[in-house]
């Protein structure tokens, strides 16, 4: 083999998760242009604000929480979901149907919704998204004490193509016994380093990140916006505590000012930068189950949705995205 085909420039490089153990492809081959992007097929779909059913408390159950707490007033608020995935009880009824093993899906589902029925989580200011964390934080600790919950998921669907059947922008809040396998496989990933090498993987990764600067997106006291290493979607950002925390319900009042900031940049720059995209983010924490989770490092994760899975993502687990991280950081941090 000659030396010009041996050091031929490779049409992709395969990048490893150290902490899911996951290999992503990052196609450098056939990568796109940052603002390539921007001129993608955008679907809108909306029903008129008085035929939302998020526009107005009437037919609702009881909030769960307001914030503030008037009824005709309110910014944000929190009540149980009419369709819930998870419905409460008092027994999971654990049992056996052949070799399989089935449990009831007891817990709770909540719907957090914003007031404003047009604008969305991009456009808020940062005192608004602080309204939104201090939401998710209350309840949060409020169901995570309730029978039978080991796990509290907290998740925001934006757009049709990312799942959110209605344009009114909410989130939902999904309380449950078990915990599901992406987070799983994260604590795994983390336990083994830490039994291995004595620290937080995290923490080790946010170390290099904050030093090299190529991934980095935002960062302000107390948090970090970046683009992952091993990025699984094209403009996929995380956002991080730099402290290692392990619990996002512990967090203090002064950390939600700057994680609503952090919050607030991204999505806003994600928005303006890809021309309103639809993305899920989703809060990555220890489950409240009554062990101990210290070596893990909680988390918020913006998945853009800028790529399908198809027959190779579906057959094998690997994701391909089609701009380098570095690449997506340095377009997303010149977006003003």
């Amino acid at each position: 083999m000659s030396q010009e085909m041996s050091h031929k420039k490779s049409a992709s490089e395969l990048r490893f998760d150290l902490v899911s153990k996951d290999w992503v492809v990052i196609a450098t081959g056939r990568a796109r242009r940052p603002e390539s992007f921007k001129n993608e097929e955008r679907k809108r779909e909306d029903v008129l604000e008085k035929e939302c059913p998020f526009c107005t408390l009437k037919g609702q159950e009881k909030p769960t929480l307001l914030l503030p707490q008037d009824s005709k007033n309110w910014d944000v608020a929190v009540f149980p979901n009419k369709y819930p995935a998870f419905s409460h009880g008092n027994s999971l009824r654990e049992r056996g149907i052949g070799p399989y093993q089935v449990m009831d899906g007891i817990g709770f589902h909540e719907v957090l919704v914003t007031r404003d029925h047009k604008q969305h989580m991009a456009h808020f200011k940062v005192e608004k998204i602080k309204q939104v964390i201090d939401a998710y934080q209350e309840r949060y600790l409020e169901l995570m004490n309730e029978e039978l919950v080991n796990y509290v998921a907290i998740f925001h669907n934006h757009g049709k193509e990312a799942g959110a059947s209605i344009a009114h922008p909410h989130s939902q809040i999904i309380a449950m016994p078990v915990t599901d396998p992406d987070l799983q496989r994260s604590i795994h990933g983390s336990r083994q380093f830490f039994e291995t090498h004595g620290k937080c993987v995290h923490c080790t990764m946010l170390e290099w990140d904050l030093e090299d600067k190529q991934r980095i997106i935002f960062e302000n006291n107390k948090f970090v916006a970046l683009a992952p290493f091993a990025s699984k979607v094209a403009f996929e950002v995380r956002i991080y505590p730099k402290e290692h925390r392990a619990y996002f319900e512990r967090i203090k009042e002064d950390e939600k000012q700057e994680m609503a900031q952090a919050v607030q940049i991204a999505l806003n720059k994600i928005c303006k930068g890809l021309v309103d995209p639809a993305y899920n983010f989703f809060i990555h924490t220890a489950p409240c189950d009554g062990k101990n989770y210290d070596h893990y490092h909680w988390h918020l994760e913006i998945m853009p949705k800028t790529s399908i899975w198809a027959g190779f993502e579906l057959g094998t687990g690997i994701q391909i995205s089609t701009i380098e991280p570095e690449k997506a950081a340095e377009y997303l941090r010149n977006i003003e």
